[in-house]
């Protein structure tokens, strides 16, 4: 199916729960960086349905099945296409529409948490292994000289795109700094995945220096906030989580696995915890 953010027509696949009598809470998926639904998000939806919400995964502007250029981060339109998509879930015949909630994994929990705190639609959102500030993201993960060089290097690509209407296209990995675990698990889950691509342009790096979801979370309460996180993740590491936590307001609750890399918190046995923390907080709060 087929939808519309900022005139630019949307991809995106609905779950409905097997025997539906009247109306369900709906809940949109939002994914990581690579914005492609068929990423992780379509088992995790399933699992929405399966357990009796109305689940929307689409893909992002640029990316899978969507119109729009390609390949763009743009956090801040990720945000406009994910009100969209709650929008288009609310429309449903199937779905309460007061009762929305919202589900990100990786940046996609950053992009949940940065529309939540500006929709009040949004009663409930579980953020999962979300970048709360892009800054001190890419800074932790690197070190110090590694971070001031992609920073001007990103910064000379924003002035170079801001004449020439283009972005200097960077080896996926020179952008996003995996740790080895990752880097292997990132590989085998895009391999043959059409649309995943190994290039990353580098606007990137100054859209995700301004992109701070933690200085908006306090604005969800008194609506619900979940955060799931690994100590084991080294890609977007815990501390992520738990600033943007102990920024937000009650209800709200932090959970913290056990040995879990980044991309292996979104497949078994991992996924089986962050689901059961997840229909359980959406049963309390949508």
């Amino acid at each position: 199916m087929r939808f519309y953010s900022g005139g630019v027509a949307l991809a995106g696949d609905l779950y409905l729960p097997e025997g539906v009598v009247g109306t369900r809470p709906g809940v949109v998926l939002c994914c990581g960086y690579t914005g492609i639904k068929d990423l992780y998000l379509n088992d995790m939806a399933r699992r929405l349905s399966a357990a009796g919400y109305v689940a929307l995964a689409f893909d992002y502007r640029g990316w899978g099945k969507s119109e729009g250029p390609p390949l763009r981060l743009s956090p801040f339109g990720r945000v406009e296409d994910t009100q969209a998509a709650l929008t288009f879930l609310a429309q449903q015949a199937e779905v309460t529409e007061d009762r929305l909630g919202l589900y990100g994994i990786s940046y996609g929990g950053s992009t949940a948490v940065f529309a939540a705190a500006i929709d009040p639609r949004v009663r409930a959102v579980v953020s999962v292994t979300g970048v709360g500030d892009g800054a001190r993201w890419m800074r932790q993960v690197r070190l110090p000289w590694q971070f001031r060089e992609l920073v001007e290097r990103g910064h000379r690509d924003w002035s170079r795109q801001v004449i020439t209407g283009t972005s200097e296209l960077a080896d996926r990995s020179e952008v996003l700094q995996h740790d080895p675990k990752s880097a292997e698990l990132a590989a085998q889950a895009r391999r043959n995945l059409k649309g995943a691509a190994m290039q990353v342009p580098l606007e990137f790096v100054h859209e995700t220096l301004c992109f701070k979801p933690e200085w908006v979370v306090d604005r969800i309460a008194p609506r619900a906030s979940l955060f799931v996180t690994s100590d084991g993740d080294e890609l977007v590491l815990p501390e992520e989580s738990q600033a943007m936590y102990q920024a937000a307001g009650e209800p709200k609750k932090l959970v913290t696995l056990r040995g879990y890399g980044h991309y292996e918190v979104f497949v078994p046995p991992a996924i089986d915890e962050v689901m059961a923390q997840t229909l359980a907080w959406y049963a309390a709060h949508l």
